[in-house]
């Protein structure tokens, strides 16, 4: 059994005990940790990292069939008001086929993105950058160098384990957006047809989903103020949300939500969480042993 398997409640009155061949014993088992083991795990996170930065990319110019474009079917069997084709290339989306069939006419609506529009996904690209900042950080430690403390190896590990808890961040929390902030978004000029004035769009991602929100509106009459309460930021609105823009009042009357699973998002998920437990378990193996130098009697 190696020192770290043991309980921590017990590694306190072991320490005291030994004996000067178990402490020299143990300085050169923690000697090894810090010269082959910790290297062994950084690149064990490097090589994990790299694959989850690597489906991040943007394509490069001339180069685009790097990265596959990949279409995805929104809409459910249950609900038909919107249906639609997404078409998604690392972080970029790049078309949009959307059919929308209002509530008052029952007639639908086909929008496209604009051929000279590229829509870019906010949170996949700052995901890539923390994951693209924790590589930086593992780089500047390669083989040749020697870690000489514990505490170096933690600060490291804090330091990645900082970026990665970002990049899932931005993955699982999309951003609340006010109504007026979704009315003038640049996504709105994405479409031909151009969006009529009584629908919004926004896309974000939502865990391994790539989500598609509908809002259908109506205009409230001018002169009305006694009800009306302007709506605050959110990732989702509901029905009978208000704001004000241009001097108009509008009311949500409809919201639709369809979605669809992105694989690669959800194996990058799951590389967040791997990569995490490996910079956990080094910590606690490197803990065990300051335990033992907290104890060594000089």
């Amino acid at each position: 059994q190696s020192y770290w398997d043991f309980p921590r409640s017990t590694v306190s009155c072991v320490d005291q005990e030994w004996s000067s061949s178990q402490l020299d014993t143990t300085e050169e088992e923690f000697n090894w940790l810090l010269k082959e083991e910790v290297h062994a795990v950084l690149k064990q996170l490097q090589d994990i990292l790299k694959e989850a930065s690597r489906r991040f990319s943007i394509p490069t110019p001339g180069l685009e069939n790097q990265l596959k474009q990949e279409n995805f079917i929104l809409g459910s069997s249950t609900m038909d008001q919107v249906k639609g084709v997404l078409t998604l290339q690392g972080e970029a989306l790049t078309q949009a086929d959307i059919n929308l069939k209002t509530a008052k006419s029952n007639q639908v609506m086909h929008f496209t993105f604009r051929d000279d529009k590229h829509w870019k996904l906010q949170q996949i690209q700052d995901a890539r950058n923390h994951v693209n900042q924790a590589l930086q950080l593992l780089s500047g430690r390669n083989e040749s160098y020697h870690f000489k403390t514990g505490a170096e190896v933690n600060k490291l590990m804090d330091a990645v384990m900082l970026q990665l808890t970002r990049a899932r961040n931005r993955l699982t929390t999309p951003a609340a957006m006010t109504l007026p902030e979704l009315a003038t978004s640049g996504l709105m000029k994405m479409f031909t047809p151009p969006m009529p004035g009584d629908v919004m769009v926004n896309f974000y991602i939502n865990l391994s989903k790539l989500c598609l929100t509908v809002y259908q509106l109506h205009a409230m009459q001018p002169n009305t103020t006694k009800n009306f309460k302007p709506s605050g930021s959110s990732v989702l609105h509901n029905p009978g949300a208000m704001f004000e823009l241009n001097n108009a009042k509008f009311e949500v009357s409809q919201v639709h939500k369809v979605e669809c699973v992105v694989p690669w998002l959800n194996n990058t998920l799951i590389f967040f969480t791997i990569s995490l437990q490996l910079c956990q378990q080094l910590k606690d193996k490197i803990s065990v042993f300051s335990s033992f130098w907290n104890y060594r009697p000089y």
